[in-house]
């Protein structure tokens, strides 16, 4: 029997924390893996997540992002333009950790979104806990392969199209403005444009990078996952679809 539901659901944190309570119960390590566009809200959604469910569930959330070649790699191999894009992951290292950390404490790399670059003092040792949540970008389809390397349960965070771009631009501009005292910063280049200027810019890079990816790489996991998330522009979220079970 199916219990895939296509209609609003269960409404806020508090109910996706229940379901996700209802799907370990019982179980072993459970590795959910949360994705969805670029500035859609993963990294806050995945927070929230895990103070809702601790305690009693042990919790840990770890980036994708650590798991992105260097730009100076990418740079090299044609690549930067496509920053975020499946091929400018190590998926293989994401895979090996993914199953190490079911067994054995495993360091994920991390990311600074200030230097636009994997950091290696970031790195996170992640021990085995009752819920491992990674949260970004890279995964791809099963395909029918499961294993210990692959996440358990797949969440897709959607939005309406205008509201992501709205927030992406949101977030732009905020590194860009933290960026007039600290030239580490990669928003730092960019601090010789007006704001308006920087707006448009930043709407170039949506069109050009990010809305690409979404549109051919990102929204097609929503097919693949075990429950969607709508978020609403006042930042509401719900479950629209749950097919756990009939997976």
């Amino acid at each position: 029997m199916s219990d895939e539901v296509t209609h609003p659901m269960t409404v806020g944190i508090d109910g996706l924390a229940d379901r996700i309570r209802d799907i370990h119960a019982g179980g072993d390590g459970l590795v959910l893996a949360l994705t969805g566009s670029v500035a859609s809200g993963k990294s806050t959604l995945a927070r929230h997540l895990e103070m809702t469910l601790e305690p009693p569930l042990s919790v840990e959330t770890v980036s994708t992002d650590g798991f992105l070649f260097m730009t100076d790699y990418l740079r090299e191999q044609g690549l930067f333009q496509r920053k975020g894009f499946p091929e400018t992951y190590d998926y293989e290292a994401m895979q090996k950790a993914i199953a190490d950390a079911r067994t054995a404490p495993t360091d994920f790399p991390g990311y600074s979104h200030i230097t636009f670059d994997p950091d290696p003092a970031l790195t996170r040792t992640i021990s085995p806990s009752d819920i491992l949540i990674l949260e970004g970008l890279g995964f791809r389809p099963r395909d029918g392969e499961d294993g210990p390397h692959h996440p358990d349960l797949l969440i897709y965070l959607d939005a309406e199209l205008e509201d992501i771009e709205a927030w992406f631009l949101e977030r732009f501009l905020r590194f860009w403005r933290a960026a007039e005292h600290d030239p580490s910063s990669f928003y730092a280049q960019f601090r010789h444009m007006s704001e308006p200027e920087l707006i448009e810019f930043a709407k170039s890079v949506w069109a050009g990078i990010n809305l690409p990816n979404l549109e051919n790489h990102i929204l097609p996991m929503r097919a693949h996952a075990d429950i969607v998330i709508k978020k609403d522009a006042d930042h509401a979220i719900r479950i629209v679809e749950d097919r756990w079970m009939s997976r």
